[in-house]
């Protein structure tokens, strides 16, 4: 008898363990992110928007880098989108206004030489204006400031204080984490991972931005020096979402309806602003953004090793690869390349992000 109570009494108090595991909400997965965060809506605003909605992250922080606008008014269009969306908890940080190295000038020479560059972000004749401008504000100028930090000093200070557990998202060109990395090398360590959209390897698309450049991609390209010292650097993990799977997506008009059926913030962000540009809408960076949420959407990969062509004649800033059989001797990092989807599967949780109610600050 007293051998069945005491077993008795251990059940029970293993019944308990678990109830109060279960009890417990599991904790967060910490994600800074790194963005060229033009706008409104668009890869950028999107892709910042479905790690923000899902309740299983804790955005630390968005640091803007100039990329496919200007850093002014991508500040301003990210800190409108977080107004709208009622999460102006999250600090937006400003980063790096120029590449390390390239510059439009220099760039504008080299087109001379050896052609043409579909985009130029910031740099794009029929889009540009003076860094300091912010360009057309549909969604209304934010009242929302930005922190007064810098972004390469705030991804130091978080990945100091929660070693180990961040996940560094990038959404644009690498400089801010570049200048992070020069100035405390131990940065790529302390993080938890890289998750990064960016790269062209050998893309299956009719698009002319790719037919006749497969290796080119505007991340890395728009400042390959940054993207050199990112990729040579000692992270624990890197995840790449590049071209050629990215063009397997596409933003449509169904996509787009059915997000705007939804009543809530971030739907209705996205259903008013979001538009469909010329023929190739691609999900960029939305891709990344919910691979890196749930990695079962993804069916195939491949490691590869990665770096950036830094000569500067017609291949400066493209995409550099090769297997474990002929990677050069010199430091080359592995990365975790994607190489497929379950399309539906994503297109789905694009869909039921973007329409779910925004989750508080916990």
């Amino acid at each position: 008898m007293k051998s069945n109570r005491m077993l008795y009494m251990a059940m029970a108090l293993l019944l308990i363990s678990c109830l109060t595991c279960w009890a417990q909400p599991s904790e967060r997965r910490k994600i800074i992110i790194d963005q060229d965060a033009a706008g409104p809506a668009g890869t950028d605003q999107q892709s910042m928007l479905l790690l923000i909605q899902s309740p299983q992250t804790e955005v630390l922080g968005i640091t803007v880098v100039t990329g496919d606008q200007w850093l002014h008014e991508e500040v301003a269009h990210t800190l409108r989108m977080l107004e709208l969306v009622g999460r102006t908890d999250i600090p937006v940080v400003p980063g790096a206004e120029h590449p390390l190295v390239r510059r439009k000038q220099d760039t504008e020479q080299w087109e001379q030489q050896y052609g043409s560059v579909p985009w130029l972000g910031a740099w794009t004749p029929k889009l540009y204006h003076a860094p300091d401008e912010l360009g057309e504000m549909p969604e209304g100028k934010p009242t929302a400031k930005p922190s007064d930090e810098d972004a390469a000093h705030f991804l130091l200070r978080m990945v100091h204080k929660f070693p180990n557990q961040v996940t560094i998202y990038e959404g644009g060109p690498m400089t801010n984490l570049a200048l992070a990395i020069s100035i405390d090398p131990e940065f790529a360590r302390l993080a938890k991972e890289l998750v990064f959209m960016g790269a062209s390897l050998n893309p299956r698309t009719d698009d002319p931005e790719f037919v006749n450049a497969p290796t080119h991609e505007f991340n890395l390209w728009f400042d390959p020096e940054a993207a050199h010292i990112v990729l040579s650097a000692p992270w624990k993990k890197i995840v790449c979402t590049p071209v050629d799977i990215s063009v397997k997506t596409r933003l449509t008009s169904d996509l787009i309806d059915r997000i705007k059926a939804a009543d809530s913030p971030a739907a209705r962000y996205i259903g008013k602003y979001a538009r469909l540009r010329g023929n190739y809408n691609y999900l960029w960076d939305e891709l990344a953004a919910a691979a890196w949420l749930d990695p079962t959407l993804i069916t195939k990969k491949e490691t590869l090793f990665m770096d950036v062509d830094l000569d500067r004649g017609a291949g400066y800033g493209n995409t550099l690869s090769w297997t474990e059989q002929d990677k050069p001797k010199i430091d080359v990092q592995p990365v975790e390349v994607q190489d497929d989807l379950d399309l539906e599967k994503f297109y789905k949780m694009f869909v039921d992000l973007l329409t779910a109610q925004t989750p508080g600050k916990k």
